[in-house]
């Protein structure tokens, strides 16, 4: 690891103009490639103190030994040279976008004498016209299929091609009128390739003029009685609107523009882009990258364009692009468009009407395209028992953790405190053990004690019903046959003040052991040191020493161990890391939607709800003031009154309402004199999280 200090350029050493900086490792690779306006501010912001930099940043400045870097003369020249130098070297720190799939473009070989019709994948060639991509090679073929009664161009291989003119004998389309057969010399060279472009400006959205064209050829044929050919025209035109069916309308007709919307988490990034061409959607891609570097949406969608229009030819560009966020350096990338086309280009964020309703079509896209992508890569068997191996090997377990349990802790200002705890067996979510509890014990913003609770009171069941299934061998040495006649006295109280545990018989009716039966191997906790700590003391208090503990603090993505100082730092690429990030989001999600369930209906029966008058705006309005309705129920009138929209009379209607709906009395567990918490501890079964 280098100290960036070692290879920090001089002071006046580097230039306040725009420029392209290159950072290489001692190999003298180029792992970093960047632009900025001014090369000495930005270069600067990577030699501070490592503790203020974002952990990406830190990783790269200390991989690198040296920085160079070449002066430009505008902005756009800078973005130009950052695109070439990114394809050239690869940087591993660089943001560099992968299709999530091989996309298929119908291709128009327009660089050829005759030219050709086909599919087409893989990197695009000069000379050649390109359409789409199209999610399906089948729908190309579809919608060839009905254009070459119209545009009969060749669609046959080189070979087919050849012998077909050393024979003098056209393909079968050629004889049934799909191909004008130029292989046997039926059509000219020029007269084919007039054809081909005709093909394309269909193609590309202008066609209204061909069927203007046809509609007025139809009528002259069948005003002359030249009723075959009338037919045919007809059935022609038929064959191009079914064709324009294909693509539904979905903005004005003359618009053409670029789509593109962004959905990322702290790992990875999935872009999708439609194209609209004469308002019609022509084709659609996506991409996923790894956020090898510390980059935001603005940030992703200039890469996207770099990479969608770096090797593009000026057509390929339309005269507007709409984006969910605006680069930094929007008008050289604005201008750097402009250049590519030909023609001044439009780059914005759409506001309102169907170009914003479409955008969040492209976002829902985006969106789903890395939900899908996360399911592939977790539902691969090797890449699952790496992830697992990984996690074995840096938090130093003697085998895989192939049950994995992690909790989560929710509340809104202290009040509807919950827990979730999910379950992930072999690297996979099983959503029937999923569970959720409220914690009641004590009011407040406490994460780190309603984890303790929550962990003792999920293993205090778990060590239940191995007492009475009588298979648990307690940490005071007693063997099963002893433990099944002899009920530990701390257990037996917890037994006796949480209903759920005294319900919980040995078995279901399949013979599996109910509820909380099966120990993990590994227990997460959504959090950092405070947290995973509660979570060790906890399982200490029990006596359980066998199952390991660790959290993975959301902000840094780092992995804390009980008793540690310092956290276990997993490589970006880690498929363990990935695989505990994936479990902490779904016990997120899943305490998130708990939490939220059981706000609205505690708002649904509000003792604000009898106050005349107050509708759900004012409610929320005074429950965003005082943060909660204990604190609301604490106010004086006059404090209400400050309220926007409330008056003294309904500010007293209000006192007077929560005056009245005193809490109620908690039930008393007759023999033990404890109270009893309503846990609900199983009724979940078959629910998931939104990352499933």
């Amino acid at each position: 690891m280098a100290d960036p200090s070692s290879y920090r350029p001089k002071p006046g050493q580097i230039p306040d103009s725009p420029g392209v900086y290159r950072f290489r490792d001692e190999h003298r690779r180029v792992i970093y490639v960047g632009k900025a306006k001014s090369l000495r501010q930005r270069l600067a912001n990577y030699f501070q103190d490592l503790a203020g930099l974002h952990p990406r940043t830190r990783t790269m400045v200390t991989t690198a030994a040296s920085v160079e870097w070449t002066v430009v003369s505008t902005e756009v020249e800078a973005l130009q040279l950052e695109y070439s130098w990114i394809k050239e070297y690869d940087p591993r720190f660089n943001v560099k976008y992968r299709d999530d799939k091989s996309y298929p473009y119908l291709a128009v070989t327009l660089n050829e004498e005759f030219p050709r019709v086909q599919v087409m994948r893989g990197h695009k060639q000069k000379g050649v016209r390109y359409f789409g991509p199209y999610a399906h090679a089948w729908a190309i073929r579809e919608t060839v299929d009905l254009l070459l009664r119209v545009f009969p161009v060749r669609t046959c291989t080189s070979g087919v091609f050849k012998n077909a003119a050393r024979t003098g004998r056209p393909c079968l389309l050629g004889y049934i009128g799909k191909c004008s057969a130029p292989c046997v010399g039926r059509i000219g060279p020029e007269e084919h390739h007039e054809l081909a472009e005709e093909f394309c400006d269909f193609m590309a959205g202008r066609t209204g003029t061909y069927l203007r064209r046809l509609e007025k050829d139809m009528t002259v044929a069948a005003e002359d009685m030249e009723y075959e050919r009338a037919a045919r025209l007809r059935d022609d035109i038929a064959a191009l609107r079914r064709a324009m069916e294909k693509s539904a309308v979905v903005l004005a007709d003359a618009t053409d523009a670029d789509l593109i919307a962004v959905a990322d988490d702290e790992l990875e990034a999935a872009v999708q882009i439609f194209h609209v061409r004469g308002g019609r959607v022509r084709g659609q891609r996506g991409w996923v990258t790894d956020k090898v570097e510390a980059v935001d949406t603005a940030g992703l969608v200039e890469h996207a364009l770099q990479q969608l229009y770096g090797e593009e030819s000026g057509d390929a560009v339309p005269k507007e692009v709409l984006v969910p966020a605006l680069p930094e350096d929007l008008d050289a990338v604005t201008q750097w468009l402009s250049d590519r086309r030909g023609s001044q280009v439009s780059l914005r964020v759409p506001q309102r009407g169907d170009k914003k309703d479409l955008m969040e079509t492209v976002g829902r896209n985006a969106q789903q395209a890395l939900v899908l992508h996360k399911t592939k890569r977790a539902s691969d068997l090797t890449t699952r028992s790496r992830a697992l191996e990984e996690i074995a090997d840096a938090l130093g377990l003697d085998t895989a953790p192939l049950r994995i349990e992690c909790f989560d802790i929710s509340h809104l200002h202290g009040e509807d405190v919950v827990a979730s705890m999910v379950v992930f067996e072999d690297g996979l979510p099983r959503k029937s053990e999923y569970r959720r509890f409220q914690i009641k014990g004590f009011e407040g913003q406490d994460d780190v004690r309603s984890m303790h609770e929550v962990i003792g009171r999920r293993f205090r069941r778990y060590l239940a019903e191995k007492e009475r299934t009588g298979e648990w061998v307690g940490g005071n040495g007693r063997t099963a046959t002893d433990t099944a006649t002899h009920v530990d006295p701390a257990l037996a109280a917890d037994t006796a003040a949480d209903p759920d545990l005294s319900d919980a018989g040995p078995a279901e009716e399949n013979g599996r052991p109910k509820k909380f039966a099966y120990p993990p191997q590994l227990v997460v906790v959504d959090g950092g040191q405070p947290q995973v700590a509660a979570a060790r003391r906890a399982l200490d208090e029990l006596g359980i020493d066998d199952v390991a503990v660790c959290g993975l603090a959301k902000r840094l993505e780092e992995v804390w161990l009980p008793g540690e100082d310092d956290p276990v730092v997993l490589p970006r690429t880690s498929e363990g890391l990935y695989l505990l990030q994936r479990v902490r989001d779904t016990a997120h999600d899943f305490a998130i939607r708990y939490q939220r369930s059981k706000r609205k209906k505690r708002l649904r029966t509000s003792p604000l709800d009898t106050v005349h008058g107050l509708g759900d705006a004012r409610k929320r309005a005074l429950i965003k003031h005082f943060g909660s309705v204990k604190r609301l129920r604490q106010a004086t009138i006059e404090q209400i009154c400050e309220v926007p929209g409330f008056g003294r009379k309904t500010a007293e209607a209000v006192a007077v309402a929560l005056a009245q709906a005193a809490p109620a009395a908690p039930a008393v567990n007759t023999a033990t004199g404890e109270i009893i918490e309503d846990d609900d501890g199983g009724t979940t079964h078959g629910r998931g999280s939104g990352h499933e």
